[in-house]
């Protein structure tokens, strides 16, 4: 049930970063210039909640170097990433090379 869950958590995220990355595309072709939305704004506009916590309770030094680049990254990217992470968190482990699979 738990794989169940992660691979369809990881399907939908991922699916979310590839239409993220199709209206990134289609406005650079309508803009004539390369357009990348920051992950910044997807988090700031729909959880302010959750990033003012997560500021909060962040130390410094990971806030500042690790944070703020991540969240200056492209939508599409980040959640691509995520997406991919938990398809593998949700894939089998493969059988041991070199051993009987009979008792």
């Amino acid at each position: 049930m738990l794989r169940f869950l992660s691979r369809l958590i990881g399907l939908l995220v991922l699916a979310a970063g590839f239409a993220s990355l199709v209206i990134d595309g289609t406005r650079s072709i309508a803009g004539s210039k390369i357009y990348l939305t920051p992950f910044s704004l997807l988090f700031g506009a729909k959880l302010p909640i959750m990033q003012q916590a997560i500021v909060r309770n962040t130390h410094p030094l990971l806030w500042d170097p690790v944070m703020t680049a991540i969240l200056r990254l492209p939508i599409w990217l980040v959640l691509a990433l995520v997406g991919l992470l938990f398809l593998r968190i949700a894939q089998r482990r493969a059988p041991p090379v070199g051993y009987s699979s009979r008792g």
